[in-house]
């Protein structure tokens, strides 16, 4: 079973590696072909936004970019590994 099939939009999990290691988020995409996904408030890139109607003053915009699956663990065995770890 590939990591893909674990991790589900919508779970709750946490970065075990890389810049964003031990916080937390919530699964807002998968991408299986690619063994990514987009967690809510991880690997946050800045975007540069053009003038617009929409967007009057234009400027910087922070938004999730893609982490590879093999650095996220679901909260539930995340908690338990901890949980194990301090006995």
């Amino acid at each position: 079973m590939s990591k893909a099939n674990k991790i589900r939009k919508g779970d709750l999990v946490y970065a075990i590696a890389g810049d964003d290691k031990g916080r937390d988020g919530r699964v807002l995409r998968v991408l299986p072909g690619k063994n990514q996904a987009y967690v809510e408030g991880l690997n946050l890139l800045k975007k540069t936004v053009r003038r617009s109607q929409a967007e009057p003053n234009g400027g910087f915009r922070e938004q999730e970019g893609p982490i590879d699956l093999s650095n996220l663990m679901n909260a539930e065995r995340y908690e338990a590994r901890r949980g194990g770890a301090k006995k």
